[in-house]
């Protein structure tokens, strides 16, 4: 096994603490054995950001992707029923599942090419393609799923948590977290249906397939409104350029959006104010990171939702 990256450490320990130490030191062992019990071969390791992943060959000879976490993360879970939930339509397949190894082995998407690289001179595909995705991942749901947490339960857990932790205006103006919290009930309280949410979607999550033209990957897996998953790709690829021409980007992404789905464009804004708003709150769990762009998208849809 090659040295882990730095990054991986970090995020992983960030986000898991004592038992994110424990999956790294146990790393080169687990890797060992999941490989071995599932008759893999590591071809290659992939980008990582919080799980070990790589592409592997299979004993019958065809290539997937092999991603190890922490077993005692709850997102494992999530992801795996989110993915057997979605059976292929609009993201990989789910091939096998261990999870009290945190192991999961999925289809290789290929060609693999991301939507990243068609931002912004292409912006206009890059969102029909995760449109077309969005729409196909969003299917009814049969009944409960244990696995996947709820949407509202999560964004409500969240928000207050942050508020508690932060009686001012630092690290984010505390009326933006306030509102963000507020409208996310009033949302979840109006949905018109609920569906298994991808809850992740952007840019990086989209890449190109032989069997289909998209398919998403790396689903956090959320049950909830459908208009919630407009949130990441408003503030992505690459959250930390706080380019204005990127940003300028969102209204025409949002008239997209909404003509796509086949939903009022103010609920696509209030959902994307929700979302931009969560994904800064996650950061501020880590006092030394910067804001992000999307502090700027919840600040430009803010004015929106407060003018309606």
């Amino acid at each position: 096994m090659e040295a882990i990256p730095p990054v991986l450490a970090r995020n992983v320990v960030a986000a898991w603490g004592a038992d994110g130490r424990r999956f790294l030191d146990d790393l080169p062992a687990l890797l060992d054995s999941v490989t071995q019990d599932w008759g893999l071969t590591v071809v290659a390791p992939l980008p990582m950001t919080y799980h070990w992943v790589g592409r592997v060959r299979q004993a019958g000879g065809g290539e997937a992707v092999l991603k190890l976490g922490p077993p005692q993360a709850v997102e494992v879970g999530s992801e795996a029923a989110a993915l057997r939930h979605f059976a292929g339509a609009g993201a990989v397949r789910l091939l096998a599942a261990d999870l009290a190894r945190g192991a999961l082995l999925l289809e290789l998407a290929t060609p693999g090419e991301s939507a990243r690289p068609l931002v912004p001179a292409k912006d206009l595909i890059a969102t029909a393609a995760i449109i077309t995705v969005m729409r196909r991942l969003h299917r009814p749901l049969p009944g409960s799923l244990p696995s996947v947490p709820e949407l509202g339960v999560r964004n409500r857990r969240t928000f207050a948590a942050y508020l508690a932790r932060h009686p001012g205006d630092s690290p984010l103006p505390r009326r933006l977290v306030t509102r963000a919290l507020g409208l996310s009930d009033e949302l979840c309280a109006s949905a018109a249906s609920r569906v298994v949410l991808h809850g992740d979607l952007h840019h990086d999550n989209v890449l190109r397939a032989a069997r289909a033209p998209w398919l998403a990957i790396d689903p956090h897996g959320v049950v909830g409104d459908p208009g919630a998953e407009v949130g990441p790709m408003l503030y992505n690829p690459d959250p930390d350029n706080r380019d204005p021409a990127l940003l300028a980007l969102v209204p025409a992404r949002l008239e997209q959006l909404a003509d796509g789905l086949g939903m009022d464009p103010d609920r696509v804004a209030a959902w994307g104010f929700v979302g931009a708003v969560l994904s800064e709150v996650w950061t501020a769990e880590d006092p030394t990171a910067p804001t992000t762009r999307a502090l700027d998208v919840a600040l430009l849809l803010a004015q929106r939702i407060e003018a309606t």
